[in-house]
């Protein structure tokens, strides 16, 4: 029986469009565009691109090369030359860096942080780093205290006028982290009169004219132990200066007493800060040369009762460091002599630490109740805390023994971070004073050997690729 056959109405319609569409308007115009070939197409953009820009296109196509004396009948362009390949990138121990940018760096360093070490190219001038004194007061960070104290330090221009009958009235712990936070934040930093203003409040004339009563300083500063002024010395204060303040002369009159037996008048000054024990001198390396050992020396003596002292960023210890470059002529033999007792070749040439063993011998039986000091960022005098030196037929060297025998925390870190951007010296300079802090390290517990309090010595330490870089330049330095 035969199929039945239905010729379906609907249908679905063709993907492919009728011929009677080919030959449309719009087809026709482009029609002329698919005739060009490839390489027609192409130097058309590149001829629109250096008539626009000058320059050669974003387009990396390998353009063929024409002699120059064809180049100039047919007026063809110059082929750009090509762009220079991005040099490779590499850590500072040689090896090939991973693909893609460098990390930032805030990543690598933590140049954002409060505390954080500087780059150790910043070494001249630049900042390093400062810890803060065991024990002393810092708000939490972010809380309401911290940002207050933050933003009184920030706007001190206007602080100092307007409640200048108000600051010296807080606790004793806001007032030491108020002067920490303004030698931090301040730009032209703590000057004396700011530190008077918060230890002592203003002037008498002026408690007298507002009929205020006058602070009692042993009630006020009474429960201060702690006083971080780092980065305001030699910037905008002096030791002088800070001496006078915490001892001022005190002008005594000796009148005729009635009886032997009568009590002698006191003649000693008024203390600003009676119980201080723990002080931070810290410098930055753009302000090191306006320390002064000779005032340190002469404070220091007032100072006996102190536990802990930051001495980070100082000079190397010295007397007369304006003289170091400088020669007199002898008297007796007629000949140029070394004016200071350091010379510009002492430390280097001659290995002569004679004066800077000096100063620390007078420091240390000054401050003998040390029990931490903090060195960090003078790694270029270590030396001077573990050598000898003969003079008038003693040898001289620090007492850690006697003297200092009461240290158990000593930090010789540098201060600075190491990269992967530093150079070779840099990573060699930073190993040296690994090596020196090591070496003291080592000669102070061979000098206590049993007979002192066990110390800790704080020091850096290097990675192993960094150890290779400093063994290759030693090595290269050798040969």
């Amino acid at each position: 029986m035969p199929k039945k056959r239905h010729n379906n109405k609907y249908s679905k319609p063709p993907s492919v469009a009728p011929p009677s569409l080919a030959l449309s308007s719009s087809s026709r115009t482009n029609s002329d565009q698919h005739e060009r070939s490839v390489n027609q197409i192409l130097a058309d953009l590149r001829r629109a691109s250096i008539k626009q820009n000058g320059t050669s296109s974003n387009f990396s196509v390998a353009t063929p090369t024409v002699p120059p004396s064809i180049r100039q009948i047919f007026q063809i362009p110059e082929t750009p030359a090509p762009a220079p390949r991005r040099p490779q990138r590499l850590h500072a121990h040689g090896r090939r860096a991973p693909p893609g940018p460098p990390p930032p760096r805030s990543w690598v360093s933590l140049a954002q942080s409060r505390h954080a070490p500087a780059d150790l190219g910043r070494d001249l001038g630049g900042h390093i780093q400062h810890w803060p004194l065991p024990g002393i007061y810092t708000p939490a960070d972010g809380s309401f205290v911290d940002r207050l104290i933050r933003r009184m330090a920030l706007d001190w221009e206007q602080q100092r006028h307007w409640n200048q009958f108000y600051l010296y009235t807080l606790p004793s712990q806001l007032r030491t982290a108020l002067i920490s936070c303004i030698s931090e934040l301040h730009e032209p930093g703590l000057s004396i009169n700011d530190l008077r203003l918060i230890l002592a409040g203003p002037a008498d004339e002026k408690l007298a004219q507002y009929e205020v009563e006058k602070p009692d300083l042993d009630k006020l500063n009474g429960d201060m132990f702690c006083l971080d002024l780092s980065g305001s010395v030699g910037k905008s204060m002096s030791l002088k200066e800070l001496g006078e303040l915490f001892y001022p002369p005190v002008a005594v009159e000796l009148d005729l007493q009635e009886s032997w037996e009568a009590p002698e008048p006191s003649s000693g000054p008024v203390k600003l800060l009676p119980n201080l024990t723990q002080l931070s001198l810290a410098v930055e390396p753009g302000n090191a040369p306006a320390a002064s050992w000779k005032q340190l020396l002469s404070l220091a003596s007032k100072l006996q009762t102190l536990t802990h002292l930051d001495l980070s960023g100082w000079p190397e210890p010295s007397l007369t460091p304006n003289a170091k470059f400088a020669k007199m002529a002898s008297p007796l033999t007629g000949r140029t002599v070394q004016y200071g007792g350091t010379g510009p070749y002492s430390h280097n040439l001659d290995g002569d630490w004679s004066e800077a063993i000096l100063v620390l011998k007078r420091l240390s039986k000054t401050l003998y109740s040390l029990e931490y000091l903090d060195l960090t960022g003078c790694g270029d005098w270590f030396p001077a805390l573990r050598e000898e030196s003969d003079g008038d037929f003693t040898v001289d060297f620090v007492d850690w023994v006697g003297d200092w025998g009461k240290i158990t925390t000593l930090r010789l870190c540098s201060g600075y971070a190491l990269s992967d951007y530093s150079s070779n010296g840099q990573i060699l300079r930073f190993a040296d004073w690994i090596e020196t802090a090591t070496a003291v390290e080592k000669h102070i517990r061979a000098q206590r050997s049993g007979r002192g309090r066990w110390i800790t010595v704080e020091k850096d330490a290097l990675t192993d690729g960094e150890k290779a870089v400093a063994e290759s330049q030693r090595r290269g330095v050798l040969l």
